[in-house]
């Protein structure tokens, strides 16, 4: 990522502006689409939005004069809008994908069955993505990156995403010949998993965020899923179904106390064994990993550098900047051909789905973000073991075939899934790659 700033300002120099598009103008695209404005060398060029005026109003929040603004209601008026040099406002996604100059595609809506179609689309049209959308990733990254082999392009995920960001510190840490013992989030807020989008409603509306998507946060679900991200990426895994989410103090004191819980539980910690993912409540909002090394003269140096006394170490970045970020992962793919993090050939964790209330058969149930389901953590190995369902499977037409009592981890037999979805369709074949044929 050194000297990305000069990479972007000889593209400006030399008019190759990488056009990007964006699918999903909420709070996430509209931030992403203010930030990459005002960067050199980039540009959102198309915007897509069920709602039309979401996109108009993520260029506005941008302070793009209206002559310079293009609503589009055909593939045509698109091209023609952005050769002219003008941002393009669309409701059709399928625009982003087949519009002309795009070189590379974001999506940000968080809805999965739909991050599985602008990927594949993108990706047969010959463009680059970026998935903000973890919510997709985390059930079929491996045929994604497969499909952009195929392609010739590149799939990644997001800069600024945790999983994202703590990818540097992973890579930074593994590069120096560290062991990643412990790789993680800090979570700014206790877990309540029995929310939903009534409850946090109103601090929803305050915060100009969808209640879907707090609700997501307060109930655990997006942890757990950036936490599957991040053993998919890199190959460790969780200690325990739904990992142990230890508390610390803030800052650098609760730094501190981290190397001492993230110890084996024969050293007095709280891990039975290390090469884990893990949450921590107190050290929000950054990334970290927690490092060992077996060599004496480096533990030395390392407590020279007031890294502490070993024989763990944390490196902790204090902030993720989400979709501010996501156009560095733009610029990486593009001018670099590379990815800031992408899945393993085949899943290493599975965010499942666990019961948020009691549900009968019969009932129809709903997926992130909402009244009856919560997504947690567990190995891939033990999923497939025990038939767990991906949360990202869980559609609002999913039916339980059975009665379940509130926290019970679904299984297969316990529910008729949706199976006209994309990504049921393209999970199927994701399987049947790997040897796996439950579905």
């Amino acid at each position: 990522m050194l000297n990305l700033d000069k990479k972007l300002l000889k593209r400006e120099e030399d008019g190759k502006i990488i056009r990007v598009g964006i699918v999903g103008a909420g709070q996430m695209g509209r931030g992403m689409v203010t930030q990459m404005v005002l960067m050199k060398g980039m540009m959102p060029a198309i915007v897509s939005d069920i709602k039309i005026e979401n996109a108009v109003h993520a260029f506005k929040y941008a302070e793009v004069s209206d002559e310079d603004i293009v609503q589009a209601k055909t593939l045509e008026q698109a091209n023609a809008a952005m050769e002219a040099g003008k941002y393009v406002a669309c409701e059709d996604a399928d625009f982003v994908s087949q519009a002309n100059l795009v070189e590379c595609v974001i999506d940000a809506t968080g809805v999965p069955d739909v991050g599985a179609k602008v990927a594949t689309d993108a990706m047969r049209n010959k463009k680059h993505v970026i998935m903000l959308n973890v919510e997709t990733d985390v059930v079929i990254g491996p045929y994604l990156k497969k499909l952009a082999e195929e392609e010739g392009v590149i799939y990644s995920g997001s800069d600024g995403d945790e999983p994202g960001a703590v990818m540097h510190l992973y890579s930074f840490a593994k590069a120096m010949g560290l062991n990643v013992e412990v790789m993680g989030k800090g979570k700014n807020n206790k877990i309540d998993y029995d929310c939903n989008p009534d409850t946090v409603l109103e601090e929803a509306t305050r915060r100009k965020m969808s209640p879907k998507m707090l609700c997501a946060f307060k109930d655990g679900t997006k942890t757990m899923v950036e936490m599957t991200a991040m053993s998919n990426y890199t190959g460790l895994v969780p200690d325990v179904i739904g990992g142990h989410g230890p508390k610390t103090s803030p800052g650098t004191e609760g730094i501190k106390e981290m190397n001492e819980i993230l110890k084996l539980k024969k050293d007095g910690g709280i891990l039975n064994k290390h090469g884990v993912v893990e949450y921590i409540n107190g050290i929000a909002p950054g990334v970290f990993v927690t490092v060992s090394t077996p060599n004496a003269e480096i533990a030395y140096q390392l407590g020279y550098h007031s890294m502490g006394p070993g024989p763990l170490w944390t490196l902790y970045r204090p902030y993720h900047l989400c979709n501010l970020e996501t156009p560095l992962s733009v610029a990486r793919a593009v001018i670099e051909g590379d990815a800031t993090c992408v899945a393993k050939n085949g899943l290493v964790s599975e965010c499942i789905t666990r019961a948020k209330i009691d549900l009968k058969a019969g009932q129809a149930i709903d997926g992130i973000g909402g009244f009856t389901t919560h997504g947690s953590i567990a190995t891939a190995e033990e999923s497939n073991a025990n038939g767990y369902v991906p949360f990202g499977l869980v559609t609002n037409k999913a039916v339980m075939k059975q009665d379940v009592k509130k926290g019970t981890l679904i299984t297969y037999d316990m529910i008729d899934l949706d199976k006209t979805t994309l990504i049921y369709k393209l999970r199927k074949e994701q399987d049947a790659m790997y040897g796996r044929n439950v579905l």
